[in-house]
């Protein structure tokens, strides 16, 4: 008689979380270079620049993750990067001063601050770790953050091989 082979992993009570089903990969990004608006490519004109703002088509930019950046050593006015974002603000799903790193860590972040951590309140956590995460570094500390208060332990892995990250002091 054949003896059943048992998946002890999917009896576990090990909750699995994966932070790429988190990640948005569908929603457009968009960068506004202001180097296109440098005068002589060093200085920002602020009449020319909001002739820019007045004339420019911003519904491109709706439900778009946008980030504002200079690609040159030109010091913007933080004026500038406000103007922008008065325009952005209604259309924009989310809007980030600095370069496309620094947009991706956002939408990560603001994916994570919208989860209901109390879902895993005293669970025991395993963190997938094969992943094709743009900032992986900064993903791990940050759900490690956010999940700590709530869960019994955190393991990084996958459930049938493990890392032990985390656990809970008994009270």
């Amino acid at each position: 008689m054949e003896e059943q082979i048992e998946n002890r992993v999917k009896k576990s009570p090990l909750v699995s979380f994966d932070l790429e089903e988190i990640v948005d990969k569908t929603t457009q990004r968009k960068t506004i270079d202001l180097k296109e608006n440098l005068f002589q490519g060093l200085v920002l004109r602020e009449k020319d620049f909001r002739a820019f703002v007045k004339e420019h088509d911003w519904d491109q930019y709706n439900n778009c993750y946008v980030n504002l950046t200079c690609s040159t050593d030109a010091i913007i006015p933080n004026w500038a990067y406000m103007l922008l974002v008065s325009k952005l603000s209604p259309i924009a799903k989310l809007i980030v001063q600095g370069h496309n790193n620094d947009l991706e860590k956002e939408i990560l972040r603001s994916k994570l601050n919208d989860i209901d951590y109390n879902q895993f309140r005293n669970a025991k956590i395993v963190i997938k770790g094969c992943s094709d995460l743009t900032h992986p570094e900064f993903a791990f500390t940050e759900i490690t953050n956010k999940m700590m208060p709530y869960v019994s332990s955190i393991m990084y892995g996958e459930p049938c091989s493990t890392v032990p990250i985390y656990k809970a002091q008994k009270k």
